[in-house]
C-alpha cells in the first residue's frame, strides 16, 4: 500500500484561486429562521433526475439549519449582485435578516428562499448529506427553477469577482 502525498493547505488554496467558480448563493429555512451563504462549491449532479449538489463548511454553527431543513434554493448570481455575494460572504459582518433585506426573494415548491433576481435559483429538496472532514455535501433534488433576466454571470477567479 502506497503512501498518500499531503499537499499543504496554503499550495492547495492558491491553486483553487486559479479556478474559476460560478457565484451563488444557497439558502434555506426552518421554522421562520433563513440563513444564506454565498458559495462557489456547488454544481449539477445529474439533469433526469435533475440534482445538484453543495459543500457547506462544517466549522461553522449557524451552518446546521442547512443539515436539519431538508431543503435549499441555490441562487445563480449575476455580475452587478457582487454587493450580494459580499453579504452572504460575511464580508460585511451583517446579521442574517439584513443580508435578505438587500435581495428580493420569494418561495416556491419547497419553502426556501428565491432570489427573484437570480440567472437562475434551483429549488431543492435534500435527498443525500454526506458528511467529510470539514465539509457536508448537500444532494438536492431540483422541484423548481426559477429563471430571472439574461446578463453576464459573475465568477470566482484569483481571489476576485469577475463578470463572464
Amino acid at each position: 500500500m502506497s503512501k498518500m502525498a499531503v499537499v499543504e493547505p496554503v499550495v492547495y488554496r492558491e491553486a483553487m484561486s486559479r479556478y474559476a467558480g460560478h457565484v451563488q448563493i444557497v439558502t434555506t429555512a426552518l421554522d421562520g429562521v433563513r440563513r444564506g451563504v454565498t458559495i462557489t462549491a456547488a454544481c449539477s449532479v445529474s439533469d433526469n433526475p435533475a440534482m445538484v449538489l453543495v459543500c457547506l463548511n462544517n466549522g461553522n454553527p449557524n451552518n446546521r439549519i442547512f443539515f436539519e431543513a431538508g431543503r435549499f434554493a441555490l441562487n445563480t448570481l449575476a455580475h452587478d449582485q457582487m454587493a450580494l455575494a459580499d453579504a452572504f460572504s460575511g464580508r460585511l459582518a451583517l446579521e442574517s435578516e439584513a443580508r435578505f433585506a438587500l435581495g428580493q426573494w420569494l418561495e416556491l415548491a419547497t419553502g426556501a428562499p428565491v432570489l427573484e433576481n437570480a440567472l437562475a435559483a434551483f429549488d431543492c429538496r435534500t435527498v443525500d448529506v454526506k458528511v467529510t472532514q470539514t465539509h457536508t455535501v448537500l444532494f438536492g433534488a431540483v422541484e423548481a427553477i426559477h429563471f430571472g433576466d439574461r446578463r453576464e454571470s459573475l465568477i470566482y477567479l484569483d481571489r476576485a469577482y469577475h463578470a463572464l
